[in-house]
């Protein structure tokens, strides 16, 4: 996708180094940043440089080669790649993708392990952007579904960041709305805030913009009385790990977007590629939900009249902020589940049928 006119994926290995767009300085600055050791990478996944479900996996696997880099013994790579897991514990794509390597690399003599690890992590990048596209592809036909019946522009509300920042390329959510844009059917963005971290007007308004979509930002509470004005064709949103009896783990604020959506007969879908699924976990009361550091909700951050970017202080002093930063929408309330093999319902025969 594009920034500036100029083609990006997301990650990238040149020269013994990762390359990353760092994401936690935009909108207001593009910076390319270089990840040169295994805790450069474990840093980027921990202060969100990099973000979003397969995007972290991605950096995961680069963090396993550049851990070779630096020490190709096993207990070294072994202790790495723990310290990777457990970087981030929500999003479920971080574990497959260290596991996928770890898999991989088992066996392989010290002298081709480097260039195996190599291609490795350059096929989980290769298979997300085809996923992502995939997924683009299966949406886009519910979107014409609803643009054939209404003959104008579509309206869609998505929530947190599910774009191509997160992914490698297309992105989940916004992959069919990229789609639809370029096959020239009009649509609309309502893009939630999304408090703490506002990944969406900090992160997905800034890429729609790039590819000219046309987006409005909205206050994460909007959502439902647009709904109710009849203002929302659908919701599509993406998942850091979607359970296989279809209960979806999402950025907190998506379950209320669920309610709202259920409770206006508007559908309700969750873009995922299949590295997102936990087929383990049974209850979505055991997934692991990451409570962040609350600094995130008491402090903003933005540009000052010298064009300097300042965190300021926005709570009282002496108050406490809680600060969870998932939650869960129970399958009943979500419409189907678009993945890079079709969509489907989210339950277990839904997603059984399409990943047997």
């Amino acid at each position: 996708m594009r920034i500036q006119g100029k083609e990006y994926r997301t990650i990238w290995y040149e020269d013994k180094i990762v390359k990353i767009i760092d994401q936690t300085k935009l909108p207001h600055q593009f910076i390319i940043k270089d990840l040169k050791s295994i805790k450069d990478a474990i840093n980027a996944i921990k202060v969100m440089e990099v973000r979003g479900a397969p995007l972290i996996g991605a950096t995961a696997a680069y963090g396993i080669v550049l851990a070779i880099h630096e020490n190709n013994s096993r207990e070294f790579i072994s202790k790495c790649s723990e310290e990777l897991i457990d970087s981030r514990p929500t999003a479920i794509n971080l574990k497959w993708a260290v596991d996928r390597m770890m898999k991989k690399l088992s066996g392989i003599n010290t002298d081709q392990i480097l260039d195996i690890a190599l291609k490795e992590a350059k096929e989980i990048c290769d298979d997300d952007e085809k996923f992502c596209e995939n997924i683009g592809i299966n949406g886009l036909k519910i979107i014409e579904e609803i643009y054939n019946k209404k003959k104008s522009t579509v309206n869609i509300l998505t929530h947190c960041n599910a774009g191509w920042l997160a992914t490698i390329n297309w992105g989940t959510a916004t992959s069919p709305i990229y789609h639809a844009h370029k096959k020239g059917i009009p649509v609309h963005v309502w893009v939630d805030e999304t408090r703490p971290r506002n990944q969406g007007a900090n992160l997905t308004s800034y890429e729609l913009n790039e590819e000219e979509i046309p987006n409005t930002i909205i206050a994460d509470n909007t959502g439902g009385i647009l709904m109710q004005r009849g203002e929302v064709d659908m919701c599509i949103v993406g998942t850091d790990r979607t359970l296989s009896n279809g209960d979806v783990c999402n950025k907190i604020g998506t379950y209320l977007k669920a309610l709202a959506a259920h409770d206006n007969k508007v559908p309700f879908y969750v873009a995922l590629p299949s590295s997102t699924i936990d087929w383990n976990i049974k209850d979505a009361k055991d997934i692991p939900i990451e409570e962040r550091n609350s600094q995130e909700l008491s402090h903003v951050e933005g540009i000052d009249e010298n064009n300097q970017v300042k965190k300021v202080l926005i709570y009282p002093q002496k108050s406490k902020a809680m600060n969870l930063a998932f939650d869960v929408t129970p399958a009943k309330y979500v419409s189907g589940l678009i993945t890079e093999r079709g969509v489907c319902k989210a339950s277990t025969n839904g997603l059984k049928n399409l990943f047997k």
